[in-house]
């Protein structure tokens, strides 16, 4: 059964500067868009300021004029109903919100500064500088679909970023909760999305897939890099559609010195198919963190697009397809998880080493789609000059690298891991049991896995690394024993 859109309500007054709504003083009007307005706003004295008084405050009022499209109206209603179940500093704070019966309104934290939006202007930038926007935005959107939300409008001018460099996502009026009801989803029956920026499943009117956001995040990524937007600025579900079957020219052709590894992750996040895309914001601010260690497909070298036989392909496979089921946010992330295998190549007895990579062999098969991270820490000195070469002057690094692989070799066989989903990380630092916890903190990790060697007496007083890993990881942690008698 079909429901009518909502009619619009009436216009309501017009809001004046020093006018006070439901407790909160209207300051200055900072921003008037198409669809609302955006105030800056105080608490009048008297009122219940105790959970925002460290803060600036925002509101954002939708613009009712007569003849609004209900779309705009529906998706105030949604932010309205999302934004107080969001937490954490990647969204802004929520403070209240108003009633439409007298005057609808959302009052937030204000984030000062501007959006990513001007940095489009200054296109292409560095490869170092897309990775890093990337890489914080990716992570961003990792705790936004750990709250079960896709966001589905991700571009520049709904990013922000805090005095830190923690980006920040705004603007939730076209989002998805697997939790809520889908207001848009139930009145609604064209696409919605920004143009450039919509994944292939939402033209297919699928809005559940958080993959849809790294879609978004790849194309901003391309225009980033390149200056150029890989699919256009389409105005019509025709348009839309054409990113089903017209491949993006590859960035390298428009920017010959990118580096392979830019390509291959830009070019990995607008995959048609979502199941062949990163398959968690967080498996891709992996690579966008450690570029040395992304794995190199075909799609790095790619420097042109297929032919027209192919791409007729393509579109006859595409015409009235039906896009795959997607499963809601929280199942695909239980389905994706960072595995870290933490392996002390140099030291770990034989028996030790088979052990564990016969645990890490088990847990990453029974995940589909987990991302196995294989590290090994170089131990260097706090003060002083390393010696980086061996006696043959053949590099350290690079020989703890090629045994890291070797280990792994078993697990790469048995499990046929592909399309960078089994990557290598050699780090140096004077405390392996710190660079492990940082690693895995800082890009995500779900499950550290690492041998231990047998008991002594000396290490328990001077603690183990195994231990301190338990103790101050902040992820689930396995920890191998070594085989009785090794």
């Amino acid at each position: 059964m079909t429901t009518n859109p909502p009619l619009p309500p009436a216009p309501p007054a017009p809001l004046e500067p020093g006018q006070v709504l439901d407790g909160f003083r209207l300051e200055a009007r900072l921003h008037q868009g198409g669809m609302a307005n955006l105030w800056r706003v105080s608490r009048v004295e008297g009122g219940d300021s105790s959970a925002d008084d460290d803060i600036e405050l925002l509101m954002k009022v939708p613009r009712i004029k007569g003849g609004e499209d209900p779309a705009t109206i529906v998706g105030f209603e949604v932010e309205q109903m999302l934004m107080p179940q969001l937490s954490g500093p990647h969204v802004p704070r929520f403070v209240a919100r108003g009633d439409w019966t007298r005057q609808a309104f959302i009052v937030m934290e204000r984030i000062p500064g501007d959006t990513l939006r001007p940095r489009l202007d200054d296109a292409p930038l560095p490869p170092e500088e897309v990775a890093d926007i990337g890489a914080r935005v990716a992570t961003a959107l990792a705790a936004l679909h750990r709250q079960h939300v896709v966001h589905l409008d991700i571009k520049p001018s709904n990013i922000m970023f805090r005095p830190d460099g923690t980006a920040v996502l705004v603007d939730f009026g076209l989002s998805r909760h697997e939790l809520l009801p889908d207001l848009l989803e139930e009145e609604f029956t064209l696409p919605m999305g920004t143009g450039p920026y919509m994944s292939p499943e939402q033209v297919q009117f699928v809005r559940n897939d958080p993959r849809s956001d790294l879609f978004a995040l790849g194309v901003m990524l391309y225009h980033l890099a390149t200056g150029e937007r890989p699919f256009g600025q389409p105005d019509s579900v025709r348009g839309l559609r054409r990113r089903l079957f017209v491949e993006p020219v590859p960035p390298r052709v428009i920017r010959p010195e990118l580096p392979p590894w830019l390509q291959e992750i830009i070019l990995h996040c607008l995959e048609v198919k979502p199941e062949r895309r990163y398959q968690s914001a967080a498996q891709l601010a992996l690579d966008l963190r450690e570029p040395a260690g992304v794995a190199l497909t075909a799609r790095a070298e790619k420097l042109q697009v297929s032919g027209s036989m192919s791409r007729l392909r393509r579109w006859f496979l595409a015409l009235g397809a039906e896009p795959a089921p997607a499963a809601p946010a929280g199942q695909q992330l239980a389905r994706s998880p960072i595995v870290m295998a933490a392996v002390d190549v140099d030291n770990a007895t034989p028996e030790l080493l088979a052990q564990l990579c016969e645990t890490v062999r088990r847990i990453v098969q029974t995940e589909a789609g987990a991302r196995l991270a294989c590290v090994s820490v170089m131990r260097v000195n706090r003060i002083g000059i390393d010696e980086l070469t061996d006696q043959h002057g053949q590099s350290l690094h690079v020989k703890q690298l090629i045994a890291l692989k070797h280990w792994a070799r078993p697990i790469s066989k048995a499990l046929s891991l592909a399309d960078g989903r089994l990557t290598f990380h050699v780090l140096e630092a004077p405390d392996a049991a710190g660079a492990i916890i940082d690693f895995a903190h800082r890009n995500g990790v779900d499950h550290i896995v690492m041998g231990a060697r047998g008991a002594s007496a000396l290490r328990r007083y001077l603690g183990s690394v195994s231990g301190q890993v338990v103790a101050e990881s902040d992820c689930t942690v396995t920890v191998v024993r070594e085989p009785a008698g090794g």
